[in-house]
């Protein structure tokens, strides 16, 4: 008989395929063929060849041209007309919608088309909380995490706020993260800050470049100052995690539940501050007709086989049922 460690590790990596298998399959509502033009995200670079491979099973006569300079040139490439489809390694930013719009005249549409990374950074990882080992939470609240790393008027916040008594209570939190311009930063600004602005005493990291030519990664810095200080709280990702400090349970709300960034309600679409990837698309005349190439090609993304596809990828992980739905009902309808 396995140890249990092993059979959860087993059960946990085997979630996202059985999801994907539950899901509708891709059945094409005609034969079409085309250019699908893609800018955007280098990540996700290794998930397209397998929706463009999977995709051409069924329709081989549609073609694709990738620029895949990252998600920053991704919307650009689809209002200035370069593009059908932009290619978003993560959350869209405001600025991004701004200007779409203004070119455009209308607002981006787009689908949710994966969940990111549990622990592979660069992959839309998700976001733990961590305090140091000795630390005596094992959980905490949005609304806690909103007064810790949110700017305040009434002064630096202590352990108290976070529920913590005693001495330590009194304590001064000290929080580390990310530098706010970092993708993972604007995520956890609107997600848990809701827009406010960030702690004036934030501990802020980006990534560092070694006089080797290496890179030292912001989360492993991150997770390195808070080692060193008990009384710290931060936000970086499971991958980083030492055993000086450890990652905290999550609620987003009064009288919801406390979930651990574990791999299995990760899978499940559980974990507070998992984080998505998308795609958006434009289809000339602004109003949400788009050709039968790519119309199809969106359908094969949100279908079982293309569901599938994310699980092969083996970073990202295949959209819950419930949203899988939602986001196919966003998808347009044929000229």
């Amino acid at each position: 008989m396995l140890p249990f460690p092993r059979i959860a590790l087993f059960t946990a990596a085997i979630l996202p395929a059985l999801a994907a298998q539950a899901q509708p399959g891709y059945v094409p509502e005609g034969r079409t063929a085309g250019i699908i033009r893609v800018w955007g995200s280098v990540q996700m670079q290794e998930l397209m060849r397998l929706w463009e491979a999977g995709f051409h099973r069924y329709q081989p006569e549609v073609r694709f041209e990738e620029r895949l300079n990252g998600t920053v040139s991704a919307m650009g490439g689809l209002y200035a007309g370069a593009a059908d489809l932009a290619l978003m390694g993560r959350e869209i930013w405001p600025e991004e919608t701004m200007a779409y719009t203004q070119v455009t005249g209308a607002a981006p549409t787009g689908v949710e088309v994966a969940m990111g990374s549990f622990d592979v950074p660069t992959k839309a990882d998700a976001l733990m909380v961590f305090v140091a080992r000795g630390n005596p939470l094992t959980k905490i609240s949005f609304d806690q995490l909103g007064v810790l790393f949110g700017c305040r008027k009434q002064g630096p916040p202590t352990w108290s706020q976070a529920g913590v008594t005693g001495e330590m209570g009194k304590q001064p939190v000290h929080v580390y993260g990310y530098l706010p311009a970092n993708a993972a930063a604007r995520f956890f600004q609107n997600r848990v800050l809701r827009g406010a602005p960030w702690n004036c005493g934030l501990h802020a990291f980006g990534n560092r470049q070694t006089k080797a030519g290496g890179r030292i990664d912001a989360g492993r810095q991150i997770v390195d100052a808070l080692a060193a200080d008990p009384l710290g709280i931060a936000i970086a990702n499971i991958h980083y995690t030492t055993p000086s400090v450890k990652a905290l349970a999550l609620s987003e709300g009064t009288g919801l539940p406390f979930i651990a960034p574990d791999r299995s309600d990760y899978a499940a679409g559980r974990y507070p501050l998992t984080r998505s990837v998308f795609i958006y698309f434009d289809c000339g005349n602004r109003k949400g007709e788009c050709s039968p190439a790519v119309r199809e090609f969106l359908r094969y993304v949100l279908s079982r086989e293309g569901q599938q596809d994310v699980s092969r990828e083996g970073a990202y992980f295949p959209l819950p049922s419930a949203v899988l739905a939602r986001e196919r009902s966003k998808l347009p309808s044929v000229k």
